[in-house]
């Protein structure tokens, strides 16, 4: 293992791996990143593989907006020959009631603004675009077309190859086991495979970013809660669009391959590090499921799994340097949407890190912001 970093990332998820690469691009010296298991085997691996620009605040907005078109020609923006599955079916995002429909109408406006070709449909065109959902009590939608899906572990594997290319050292099966701090800066990072020396550690540990924190005794207000997901056995190409309904609390897309991917929220569900998947997740789903889209109720359930969200209160992540230490900087609690920004996440990042300035701002959403008194509520979150 190398000895000394410049930068050592931990974390060897989407948002890690993308962090380092954009790095490295910057010139930021010798970057090494450090993943306890193996690539994408945390939250970016058990995440439902979706990719919205329907988001009900500006900057998940434009988070959002720039990594959709990154992802649009990400292996010919790294120079690397992976495909990772990039579709454009839509998502369709039906409302309720009248207090949903009307956020969802506000939502668009500040859409529209930022060219987020969002719109609000009826249920008669909502059937046009899902012909098999049901409408029953809808008063609408909103759809965006050029939302969709790509494929996690691809995307990962994706940045993995270009920060590999430009001589990022990526160790996998490598357990930090503490960071060591004189006089207020970092000097070290100690791992089950020898210690690294650096001044500059970047937390992008998802679920596990609130652990990695209190190694230097940073207390962030992240906290990992479990969210499962299911699969169905493959079939024709019946459904594009993702179809996400905040009421039934529940999403579900038909992947490239045809299995149906399908997960739900719920709101009771307890601060911890539980990854198992439950049968009270099974029968919840498949009955919030064929309510809404009832032909899947034929279909056979191939396997589920549990992951890990790393909320944060304002379900707006953590982006940024420590007030309490210096360089230590945090890439977290993305509360279910650090996959679909990972893209711009990682420039941002890495220009924060080397001193560019940084292509949107983003110094409001370090984790002084909670002492401040400045949070960022995103509504949109299953």
């Amino acid at each position: 293992m190398i000895k000394s970093a410049d930068v050592v990332v931990i974390g060897g998820g989407v948002v890690g791996c993308s962090t380092a690469y954009n790095l490295a691009k910057l010139g930021a010296g010798k970057v090494v990143v450090l993943e306890k298991n193996y690539l994408a085997s945390g939250s970016t691996g058990r995440c439902g593989a979706g990719m919205r620009m329907q988001w009900g605040t500006e900057t998940n907005c434009l988070l959002s907006r720039e990594s959709v078109k990154m992802l649009s020609h990400l292996p010919e923006l790294l120079n690397v020959d992976v495909d990772i599955e990039f579709t454009q079916n839509g998502y369709l995002m039906p409302a309720y009631s009248e207090k949903m429909a009307e956020q969802f109408k506000q939502n668009l406006v500040l859409q529209n603004s930022l060219a987020i070709p969002a719109k609000w449909v009826t249920p008669e065109e909502s059937l046009e675009i899902v012909p098999f959902l049901n409408t029953k009590g809808m008063l609408g939608a909103t759809y965006c077309a050029e939302d969709g899906h790509c494929n996690p572990f691809k995307v990962t594997e994706a940045y993995a190859q270009a920060a590999k290319k430009l001589q990022v050292e990526i160790y996998t099966n490598t357990q930090v086991l503490g960071i060591v701090t004189e006089n207020g800066k970092i000097v070290s990072v100690r791992t089950n495979q020898g210690d690294i020396q650096t001044d500059t550690v970047v937390n992008a540990a998802g679920g596990y970013a609130k652990e990695v924190g209190r190694m230097v005794g940073v207390e962030l207000p992240i906290f990992p809660e479990r969210h499962e997901i299911l699969v169905t056995e493959p079939v024709e190409p019946t459904m594009g669009p993702m179809v996400m309904s905040f009421y039934h609390n529940l999403y579900c897309q038909q992947s490239p391959h045809g299995s149906f991917i399908m997960g739900i929220g719920h709101p009771n569900e307890p601060e911890g590090y539980d990854i198992n998947s439950s049968w009270q997740f099974l029968r919840d789903m498949v009955e919030r499921v064929v309510e809404i889209l009832p032909p899947l109720a034929g279909l056979n359930i191939v396997r589920q799994w549990a992951g890990l969200y790393d909320m944060c209160p304002d379900r707006t992540p953590i982006l940024g340097n420590s007030p309490q230490l210096q360089r230590f900087y945090t890439a977290a609690g993305f509360s279910g949407h650090g996959f679909m920004i990972s893209p711009i996440t990682g420039q941002l990042m890495a220009e924060m890190i080397v001193g560019k300035p940084t292509a949107f701002p983003i110094q409001m959403f370090d984790a002084g912001r909670f002492e401040r008194g400045e949070l960022f509520v995103e509504p949109s979150v299953v």
